[in-house]
């Protein structure tokens, strides 16, 4: 069973950055594309960004456009999603997640996604 970690998550305050990354094991990393969501108290798991196997970001939620960015390396299997300026409404759960990349499918959706990590917590104070 394929395994995906998150790490880097923490508390900082607003205007401050994080890098989050994911480590996964057990998967053919090259051949997945690798999304980030996140979960605020309360509330529906909600897409950030995505990224295809040969790097390049298929979308961002509009929420995160300009400050947040995705990245990938093969090599390493792993993900990243580097958060900058980040605001009190970027707080939440944040968990990668791999799904195989096929033609036509949707990555902003959950269901497109086979495996998730556990999460990490993002607290931005304001």
């Amino acid at each position: 069973q394929a395994q995906l970690v998150e790490s880097g998550g923490g508390l900082v305050q607003a205007g401050d950055s994080l890098r989050l990354s994911c480590a996964t094991s057990r998967l053919t990393f090259s051949t997945y594309v690798m999304g980030w969501f996140r979960q605020a108290a309360g509330k529906e798991r909600e897409f950030v960004a995505a990224i295809r196997w040969s790097g390049v970001p298929t979308n961002y939620a509009d929420s995160v456009k300009g400050r947040f960015t995705i990245s990938r390396d093969n090599a390493k299997n792993s993900g990243y999603l580097q958060m900058n300026s980040l605001k009190a409404e970027d707080t939440a759960v944040f968990y990668c997640a791999a799904g195989y990349e096929a033609h036509g499918r949707d990555y902003s959706r959950a269901a497109a996604y086979s495996f998730w990590g556990q999460g990490t917590q993002v607290t931005v104070s304001s």
